[in-house]
């Protein structure tokens, strides 16, 4: 009986860390949401206008949020968070070119906003200059050596 016990525990253990185990290695993303917009953005139109991308925007009307979003960018051109909606409506409705330069606006027009700096919709573009570095010289400037030996020339 004391093996048979022994078995249970082992098995018991083992379902335990594969849970802990999916659990913990599945990570979800956070659902993208429109932010409101600061202080210093509060004109009210803009404001009245976010709150209505906003609400668009969470009913997936993707459509009718561009347009609430865009409106607001009009009003208050410099705000980070109205670039960071306009391109959220944007990346819904599938053009990932035009959102794109909106988020990296925002996040030159914010840059102290973790959320849109630390926001998975900016992980895809990163920095600007990457993709221009990558296609100019994909494997660098310098010839390969062998080990640290200086080349022959």
């Amino acid at each position: 009986m004391g093996m048979g016990m022994q078995i249970r525990q082992l098995m018991i253990l083992g379902m335990i860390l594969v849970l802990v185990g999916t659990t913990a290695c599945s990570s979800k993303r956070k659902p993208l949401v429109p932010l409101s917009l600061t202080e210093t953005d509060a004109k009210p139109q803009a404001m009245v206008l976010t709150e209505q991308g906003t609400q668009a925007y969470q009913a997936k009307q993707f459509e009718d949020a561009k347009k609430y979003f865009e409106q607001a960018v009009a009003v208050v051109p410099q705000s980070g968070q109205a670039h960071y909606n306009f391109a959220l409506a944007l990346n819904a409705l599938g053009n990932a070119e035009v959102a794109r330069q909106h988020f990296l606006e925002a996040a030159n027009l914010a840059p102290g906003d973790q959320i849109i700096w630390d926001s998975p919709a900016l992980a895809p573009y990163g920095d600007p200059d990457t993709r221009k570095r990558t296609k100019d010289r994909p494997y660098g400037t310098e010839r390969p050596t062998f080990g640290n030996m200086p080349r022959q020339k």
